[in-house]
């Protein structure tokens, strides 16, 4: 039930229907009725919802927009039993406020519906792929790729909430020379725990890891690769690094909370021979030319700033060759929207991209990129850099064990993917109100404590689940905790339009402030037995929302902390 769509709809409509009539007796001039909002103000004393049409119409009308509202108002209808006034606030503002009780059958809805409220079918079954995380299987996952993890399996899991046929995709980069460099750097380790003098690769990689997988590999094989040629010794160390890390990858994303319907393989774009169709292809269309003997897409004709090299001047196929055959590989498998989540670092990257999926045919806005800026773990003042495994950067792994998976998730979800990130370390570990993730579980937890000691006493084991009187619930902060319950489908529906994970834990917080605020003010357990059972169908409500929005984030709603 998306009571909010609703009446924003029935709003809209009444609206709509009153212009028409002041135009029809010569009150408004008969022009185009424009595009207008209705949205619920910030300032509860302007009532539930606010329209901004006699803004909007004020100057193709030629008229004061508080003059449009006036004429608008007196044409309402007013005998809809949602509505109980509409008035005329600030420069020409429509505020509505509906009849008290208009909310209240939500929390009949919500017990009914229990894990399905929230959901719906916004989507319409739209088959979207979100590729994300897909971090170079040649070291740990740092905390960019915790920040990318969470974002994108909590937009997977709001999209699906509002009706998309989502699937998740890991792109493996095992092909390329951080590939090459990669089986260096274990050749590199394996010959100098055999006592080897050895030149470590200028380019290789230096973690901890790399030589904790040597070991295992000496450990496993003991010195026949000693003796063997490079090549051979090589492309074994490549294989058993691959294997282990992507084991790693796995495992560490378990951990978080994250899985992936898809593990896509670079190579097999190359043993496949999608690459070199996706060049002859490109050939046909008259897209590409020879210059300094190297292959290049005419990036410009789409709208990019440069022209862009497929193929090197020694045959080898670019990374951005092997990328735009993936592309038209996903859309090939019949997805209808592909969203990446990328660094921000690879924004110029996103033109070129799109504009390779218009030389295919497909529409370039059908490839959206969501960029994430960087993130930063901090304790106190200072800026935690260095990791026990990796002697880099700060692990996935040693996060999670440091603040938990719960924590960890919600605090990268309720930032804005565009904006930069501190990660307080010390505020993720607090037990206190100053945590939004304790916060928010906490609310879930009082309210499982309240509902348990209501069926312990003699006075509630009887007491029905639903069927309460809700007209008795009419205070404010009632009133407010019940529209705020109201919001949810509407809020799952917008997050998934605007891909914007970040509006549900601000969400969680909001309502959890609501419950919170409504605990203070409202005794749950008074002896009028009425009102008792109505408060307590709120709680229980209440406690259905949070939870849902919990899960749809990845984050548990523990019953007890």
């Amino acid at each position: 039930m998306n009571k909010v769509k609703t009446i924003k709809d029935d709003i809209r409509r009444e609206v709509l229907a009153a212009v028409s009539r002041a135009v029809s007796e010569g009150r408004l001039p008969d022009i185009p009725a424009p595009a207008f909002t209705v949205d619920a103000p910030r300032d509860k004393n302007h009532g539930d919802f606010a329209v901004n049409i006699a803004m909007i119409m004020s100057k193709p009308a030629a008229m004061p927009p508080r003059a449009i509202a006036q004429v608008i108002a007196g044409y309402m209808d007013p005998s809809p039993d949602w509505l109980d006034k509409v008035e005329i606030a600030g420069p020409g503002f429509l505020n509505f406020h509906l009849a008290s009780d208009y909310f209240h059958p939500i929390l009949e809805a919500i017990l009914a519906e229990d894990r399905a409220y929230g959901r719906s079918d916004y989507g319409g079954g739209r088959r979207v792929q979100i590729e994300f995380v897909s971090a170079n299987p040649t070291g740990l996952l740092h905390m960019g790729n915790a920040r990318g993890a969470a974002l994108g399996d909590s937009l997977a899991n709001v999209m699906s909430a509002a009706g998309f046929q989502v699937s998740k995709e890991y792109y493996i980069n095992d092909a390329g020379n951080q590939i090459e460099n990669f089986g260096k750097s274990l050749e590199a380790r394996y010959l100098e725990l055999l006592g080897e003098e050895v030149e470590f690769p200028e380019d290789g990689y230096r973690g901890d890891d790399i030589t904790a997988t040597a070991r295992r590999i000496l450990d496993r094989e003991g010195d026949r690769f000693l003796r063997a040629d490079t090549e051979s010794r090589r492309g074994y160390m490549i294989g058993e690094g691959l294997r282990e890390k992507l084991e790693d990858i796995r495992r560490s994303l378990e951990g978080f909370g994250v899985g992936f319907d898809v593990w896509f393989s670079e190579l097999s774009l190359h043993e496949g021979g999608k690459i070199q169709e996706t060049i002859s292809l490109l050939r046909e269309k008259g897209l590409l030319y020879e210059k300094d003997g190297a292959l290049w897409f005419r990036a410009t004709a789409f709208g990019d700033e440069k022209d862009e090299v497929m193929l090197r001047a020694n045959g080898v196929p670019t990374y951005f060759a092997s990328d735009v055959a993936y592309h038209r590989d996903k859309f090939e498998r019949g997805f209808e929207t592909v969203i990446n989540i990328w660094g921000a670092d690879h924004h110029g990257h996103v033109a070129r991209m799109k504009g390779a999926m218009g030389a295919f045919g497909y529409r370039p806005e059908d490839l959206e990129v969501v960029l994430m800026q960087l993130v930063r773990l901090m304790q106190g003042r200072e800026t935690v850099r260095m990791s026990k495994r990796s002697g880099q950067y700060v692990t996935l792994d040693e996060l999670v064990e440091e603040v938990g998976r719960d924590a960890a998730r919600f605090f990268f979800v309720m930032r804005a993917a565009e904006s930069q990130m501190d990660f307080d370390l010390d505020l993720a570990k607090s037990q206190s109100s100053e945590n939004p993730v304790y916060y928010v579980q906490y609310a879930h937890a009082r309210i499982h404590s309240l509902l348990k000691m209501a069926q312990a006493s003699r006075q509630e084991k009887a007491e029905a689940r639903t069927g309460a009187d809700l007209s008795l619930l009419a205070h404010p902060a009632e009133r407010e905790l019940i529209r705020k319950l109201a919001e949810l489908p509407e809020e799952v529906a917008q997050a998934a339009a605007d891909r914007e994970p970040h509006r549900l834990p601000r969400y969680a917080m909001d309502l959890a402030a609501l419950y919170h605020s409504f605990y203070t003010e409202c005794r749950c357990l008074v002896d009028d037995a009425a009102l008792r059972q109505a408060r307590l169908q709120l709680c229980d409500a209440t406690r259905v929302v949070l939870r849902n929005v919990l899960e749809i984030i990845g984050v548990s709603a523990p019953e007890r902390m």
